[in-house]
């Protein structure tokens, strides 16, 4: 038990000390925790799911979502979340790839969800509605079974936007580390509230924000969803917001955020996507605060942070964690890449996964000899030691054998005044390999145009770095975690996009998904 990571989370607590506070529904103490995750972990088992068996969940968020995923680690079993984003043909791969012994959805995809399951080898249940009879009926007594730190607690599907998705296995000792280090590296205790407002079928959302207050013995506000509103309801209990960069550029059009507003708050944290030094600065300018961003992936749980203390840098992610190793290399010889120089960011560390599901190729492809992660993510290193996230390698744009990388493009865009946010990426050309093109987003303050750009950019970079055709959208394509889809960009621009004149909006992009 004592590799087990749920008895690190529940387990040892202050039983009547707050875990969740669910708005509108009350507050959960660590004691609650414990017996309704015992009740969970006996469904589980009573529904047939053993040690090492995977449980799929596509639920929305709720009290009973976290339950499940305690109960899950309780039992020895592998949790698996999905985005509840998800179509019926999207699930279906993940189904078949994963065979889950046990598949939990809402009620009103359990029809579909048990077409999807008529082979019979894996048993249906709806979280709200035919798994409850069951949870009702069990004990609230159960003994966490004994686990080494190499079992699996969860797998987590990466977003397949090269190829099909591939499921990352992630350890009870990979999770219980990473949340060890950033318990440390951001002064985490029992004292912290969290606004969770993220979703919990992500690392982000589940293995940094609920992990890290179980193990801290802290509490978190469970919001069901992004909210301007309730969390600027909720920042005067609270002391630490974690979000993604959308979250605060929404907040900072809120009127009644205020240094006031967040007099109570001990810390703002950011990830999952670049967080621009606008919306860093802004924020500063506007709450007294600075932003906390850090870097992580879901292979690697986190892997570096700005400092608690010291200076959290606009447009970098700061420092490697406590016993993660990041280094920076030549893609083609591997060679270690000098201050400031760009190359491949590869990471090695405990909270490294066990590797892809079902992919042991794929898997020994990823690793270097001497056991670093090839992460996909381009970076360099500052001569202050900051680490600086570039891109990833398939964003990459290869122009008349040169090497573009979109980031260095993106931030002379982003500084021409009217513009709120860009995206450069890569499209085939017979001539060059590949042309640069630019998406931008204005922000209203005046009437933008394409020369403009060009003009700004003409004297600020090599002309073959300059985009041959710019577009103008009312707002980039994002995935849930507010991460641009330059797949989506570029798809729906080889299918004809008209280089500036058509101009299509983003909502009709994502809706053509």
């Amino acid at each position: 038990m004592a590799d087990n990571l749920f008895s690190h989370l529940i387990s040892n607590a202050d039983a009547d000390r707050t875990a969740l506070i669910i708005p509108g529904g009350g507050v959960v103490s660590y004691r609650d925790l414990d017996r309704m995750s015992a009740r969970h972990a006996n469904a589980l088992g009573a529904l047939g799911v053993k040690r090492g068996d995977r449980v799929a969940v596509q639920a929305e968020k709720s009290l009973g979502a976290v339950l499940l995923y305690l109960g899950a680690l309780r039992l020895g079993a592998v949790y698996l979340p999905l985005n509840t984003a998800y179509t019926t043909a999207e699930t279906s791969y993940f189904l078949s790839d994963a065979e889950p012994a046990l598949f939990v959805c809402d009620p009103a995809r359990e029809g579909a969800a048990r077409d999807l399951c008529r082979d019979g080898r894996t048993t249906v249940a709806s979280l709200g509605g035919s798994l409850d009879p069951v949870v009702d009926e069990q004990e609230d007594r159960f003994e966490t079974a004994a686990v080494s730190a190499s079992d699996l607690a969860a797998i987590l599907y990466t977003s397949g936007t090269t190829g099909r998705s591939k499921g990352a296995m992630l350890t009870h000792g990979n999770l219980l580390s990473n949340v060890a280090a950033l318990k440390e590296c951001w002064r985490y205790t029992a004292e912290d509230t969290l606004i969770h407002a993220l979703p919990i079928f992500h690392t982000h959302g589940l293995f940094v924000a609920l992990n890290l207050t179980f193990f801290s013995k802290a509490s978190a506000i469970l919001l069901p969803k992004f909210d301007p509103d309730a969390i600027m309801q909720a920042l005067p209990s609270a002391t630490v917001l974690m979000g993604v960069p959308t979250f605060y550029t929404r907040l900072l059009s809120h009127p009644r955020l205020t240094a006031e507003a967040c007099r109570h708050m001990r810390v703002f944290i950011s990830g999952s996507a670049p967080l621009r030094a606008e919306t860093h600065e802004g924020w500063r300018r506007r709450t007294g605060h600075a932003i906390l961003e850090r870097y992580g992936m879901t292979e690697t749980n986190m892997n570096t942070s700005n400092p608690y203390d010291g200076e959290r840098r606009a447009g970098t992610v700061g420092f490697p964690l406590p016993g993660v190793s990041v280094r920076i290399v030549d893609p083609a010889t591997n060679v270690p890449a000098g201050t400031d120089q760009i190359g491949m960011i590869q990471v090695k560390g405990p909270n490294v996964f066990k590797g892809y599901w079902r992919m042991p190729e794929k898997t020994a492809a990823e690793f270097t000899p001497d056991g670093f992660f090839i992460t996909g993510d381009v970076g360099k290193v500052d001569g202050d030691g900051y680490i600086h996230i570039i891109g990833r390698q398939k964003d990459l744009v290869i122009t008349g054998g040169y090497n573009v990388y979109p980031k260095e493009i993106e931030t002379e865009i982003d500084a021409v005044p009217g513009v709120a946010e860009s995206a450069v990426f890569g499209v085939e050309d017979a001539d060059m390999g590949e042309r640069v093109i630019a998406a931008v987003v204005p922000d209203g303050s005046r009437d933008i145009k394409a020369e403009d750009i060009e003009a700004h950019l003409s004297e600020r970079l090599a002309r073959y770095k300059r985009p041959s055709d710019i577009i103008f959208l009312t707002e980039l394509p994002r995935n849930t975690m507010g991460k641009v889809q330059k797949d989506v960009l570029r798809r729906h621009y080889a299918e004809g996009w008209a280089p500036v004149a058509a101009r299509p909006n983003a909502r009709e992009v994502e809706n053509a998904r």
